[in-house]
């Protein structure tokens, strides 16, 4: 026979008007059953678990969790105490104990093992103080060869084209050098490293043109073009983009090809790690609210319709 919860109760109750001696004639059950049965009655009646609507300390919100693990990635210099600080300005009140369990339960060192900036970190804080250069080769329609000496800013992947000629010698090169500090508006004050190949044109006067701004000169190794994989990629984009389409007849015409294309990489051409926005834009364009109403699309043909760029009219 099966003893349900109400048997029990009884059974527990009346066996504290029954002496003891006489249990086994009245109930069918051991003693021992019996005290069991009484002992767990007792138990769930000071058992308040179940009436505790907040059993202890509440539970961090996830949103809380994942803005402590968005500010130790985005910073990691900062320690749990640096990081409660901040999140109590914004005005989430945990404590820093808090802090490390989310930390450490997400497997995110202490600060003194994860403070080294990564490589794409190191990198990118570089890279507003470099510039690099390098000779691209221009072949004529009547199979003379010319060379362009071009300038690429690192941070702001801005384009300079210094000049172009037939004979590119070491007094040719230290000129452009010259003609390149003095231009209007170049940040030379912000820059601290050039990057450039071993070619015999850049000697101890162009070198001495950028040390006079405070600019160390790097060299590359011999046969790395990776090394300066800046320039080299955008020597590339000349090519795919103007040179491989244009018959260029003289000095004269690849000097201005090149300067009206700089001027639309410069100014317009969206560039994808700056957030698709040209170099010389610092701000993003707002995005439309409104893409059903129809408006006036203007186009800008560059180069003679080989290069197109288009705007909406205001």
């Amino acid at each position: 026979m099966r003893y349900e919860w109400a048997d029990r109760l009884w059974f527990a109750a009346l066996s504290s008007l029954i002496p003891r001696p006489r249990w086994t004639q009245v109930f069918r059950v051991t003693p021992g059953t019996l005290l069991g049965w009484h002992r767990r009655l007792v138990a769930r009646r000071w058992d308040y678990s179940e009436r505790r609507s907040k059993p202890g300390r509440p539970p961090t919100a996830e949103a809380v969790k994942r803005l402590v693990l968005r500010l130790a990635q985005e910073n990691p210099r900062w320690g749990c105490r640096r990081i409660q600080g901040e999140l109590a300005r914004l005005g989430h009140r945990i404590g820093a104990s808090t802090v490390w369990k989310i930390l450490t339960a997400a497997g995110v060192d202490p600060v003194p093992r994860r403070s080294g900036p990564t490589w794409r970190e190191f990198l990118t804080a570089q890279a507003g103080s470099i510039i690099a250069c390098d000779f691209l080769h221009i072949d004529l329609v009547n199979l003379r060869r010319v060379y362009a000496l071009v300038f690429l800013e690192h941070g702001t992947s801005r384009l300079h084209v210094a000049g172009v000629t037939a004979h590119p010698t070491a007094q040719w090169t230290a000129q452009q050098a010259r003609n390149l500090a003095l231009h209007e508006g170049m940040p030379l004050e912000s820059l601290r490293f050039l990057i450039r190949d071993r070619d015999s044109k850049y000697t101890e006067s162009f070198d001495a043109v950028f040390e006079a701004e405070d600019i160390e000169t790097l060299k590359t190794a011999p046969r790395s073009p990776r090394m300066n994989a800046h320039c080299e990629r955008v020597i590339g984009t000349l090519r795919r983009e103007v040179l491989d389409h244009v018959l260029i007849w003289n000095e004269a015409h690849a000097r201005h090809v090149l300067d009206v294309y700089s001027q639309h990489y410069n100014g317009h051409r969206p560039h994808q790690a700056r957030g698709q926005r040209p170099p010389l834009c610092d701000r993003q364009v707002a995005a439309l609210t409104d893409s059903r109403t129809p408006r006036r699309l203007l186009q800008t043909r560059v180069l003679s319709g080989l290069i197109n760029e288009y705007r909406y009219a205001a």
